[in-house]
């Protein structure tokens, strides 16, 4: 986890496995919140006037946090949102995101309170664990369709993986199918760039605006800002982001009537709101599900091509479970290695290394530490999934750490504990998600090899398992060789669309 108070000055300190704060002090305020003068978590020294501004880490920030738990011997200690949620649920409303860009629709980036709760009741009726049953025939029906298109260019696996995802959502979310529409497929475009500025602009410190709120009065021809030219540009995306299905969904009607019918009974509000709820609702599922799922699933190829006896020993349980054919998802429960390789993937690269800041509604103490009101806490979801004491040698790659007599081993940390935040604010379409990671994974598995590929000598081009920087990280540009694994293989790809 990890603290922070005002964004203007960082003060202090790692707690847990990898937390980090910062504050504004000396105010009488901050007296009257702190009567018995506890001391602030430890931290950078800082400097005269500045502080600790120059400490505020903006490249692989999750890395510097970590050391910092090292330095000032706090690692371990641990914050539980669960316990305090209460106060631990609202956001910072960062101006670069949330004014300039406006991703105020965004229900991850609302403030906590009235608002969000009518958002996060939509998203839940929807995606909640005992309805997401009834999505499994279209995110088999696109799996196998992402086969077909993996098969004809494997070179393209990048970009496969990312309309899978994307199909998947805007087919449930808005009734709209991806391969039979040119403009949809310019849908997934126009989600890949917003996701990508919501990465680069997604950790506090990431631009000066928001640790000088006033810089956003800046006019854009204005010399050296270059950063608000690229704000303009993307809240345009992030308009078209939001808008553009929604009235295609419109006219098609029929997830339109599905969510509006889902607030109407519950919450005594105008036609205009509820339709903004369940616009907005339906945008944060297509974010959601077309690209931190992306990621995990990249992740997959490079592990594949890195540890090959772990694919060998995958696809031996899939052969022995299904006998010939491609999985569903009522194999599930007799996959544990599958299960396990899924956790492991969700584990070892993760998708956003730092959880989405929450903030301190009041004044708090924890372990003899005080923490100011507005404090930002930054759970460090990297040092938790990333912890040598309850996982061993936590940068290979082995699902084998899940599993014990064969079976999924319940005592080892899971990585959804971390995975997909905390708290209040933990994703509410975690469900829908992991489903939609397993059965990409196990047909993947059960159809493909996944290799290095050659360079013009023959000799394997080396991979470096390393991550993007950002709010939500994506491995690196990399090369695997994808080929069926047999002609059987490929033809069970091919017959895939008569099964659908």
């Amino acid at each position: 986890m990890a603290f922070f108070s005002s964004p203007i000055t960082p003060y202090a300190a790692s707690v847990a496995l990898g937390i980090a704060a910062w504050w504004i002090h000396g105010s009488s305020k901050a007296k009257r919140d702190n009567p018995q003068g506890l001391p602030l978590p430890p931290g950078p020294k800082g400097y005269p006037i500045i502080d600790n501004l120059l400490d505020f880490p903006t490249f692989r920030p999750w890395l510097v946090y970590d050391e910092w738990s090292k330095i000032y011997a706090l690692r371990g200690r641990m914050i539980s949102f669960e316990k305090r949620s209460s106060n631990y649920s609202d956001r910072n409303r960062m101006p670069m995101l949330n004014e300039l860009m406006d991703w105020t629709w965004n229900l991850g980036l609302m403030p906590y309170g009235i608002w969000w709760r009518r958002h996060r009741r939509t998203f839940h009726h929807q995606f909640h664990p005992n309805v997401v049953h009834k999505y499994h025939s279209t995110q088999v029906d696109t799996t196998r369709a992402f086969l077909r298109h993996l098969l004809e260019s494997p070179d393209r696996f990048f970009e496969h993986v990312r309309y899978a995802f994307a199909s998947t959502i805007l087919k449930i979310g808005y009734g709209i199918t991806v391969d039979n529409d040119e403009e949809a497929y310019e849908l997934v475009k126009t989600g890949e760039i917003a996701l990508s500025s919501l990465a680069e602009v997604g950790n506090p410190g990431s631009f000066l605006v928001d640790l000088f709120p006033a810089m956003k009065y800046i006019p854009s021809w204005f010399p050296g800002a270059g950063w608000k030219k690229k704000a303009e540009y993307w809240r345009t995306i992030s308009h078209r982001f939001l808008k553009k299905p929604w009235s295609m969904s419109r006219e098609q009607y029929v997830s339109y009537q599905i969510f509006l019918a889902t607030i109407h009974p519950d919450e005594s509000i105008e036609a205009a709101e509820a339709e903004e709820i369940a616009r907005n609702t339906c945008a944060v599922a297509f974010g959601a599900g077309s690209d931190t799922t992306v990621s995990t699933v990249q992740s997959y190829f490079m592990a594949m091509a890195l540890y090959p006896e772990v694919q060998k020993k995958a696809q031996e349980e899939l052969d022995r479970v299904l006998g010939g054919r491609l999985p569903e998802f009522s194999d599930r429960p007799n996959l544990p290695y599958v299960n396990a390789i899924l956790k492991e993937s969700m584990r070892w690269q993760l998708v956003t290394p730092l959880a989405v800041p929450h903030k301190a509604s009041e004044a708090d103490e924890y372990d003899g530490y005080h923490i100011p009101k507005d404090t930002i806490v930054i759970g460090n979801s990297w040092s938790i999934l990333h912890d040598p004491q309850v996982y061993k040698d936590p940068f290979t790659y082995n699902p084998e750490r899940f599993l014990k007599g064969g079976k999924i081993d319940r005592t080892i940390r899971d990585p959804t504990v971390a995975f997909f935040g905390f708290g209040r604010r933990i994703c509410p379409g975690r469900f829908f998600s992991e489903n939609a990671m397993f059965i990409l994974i196990a047909h993947i598995l059960t159809v493909f090899d996944v290799r290095p590929d050659l360079d013009s000598n023959g000799e394997e081009i080396k991979i470096n398992p390393e991550m993007t920087n950002g709010l939500i990280s994506y491995p690196e540009p990399f090369q695997c060789k994808i080929t069926p694994r047999s002609s059987k293989a490929e033809q069970l790809i091919r017959s895939s669309g008569l099964m659908e």
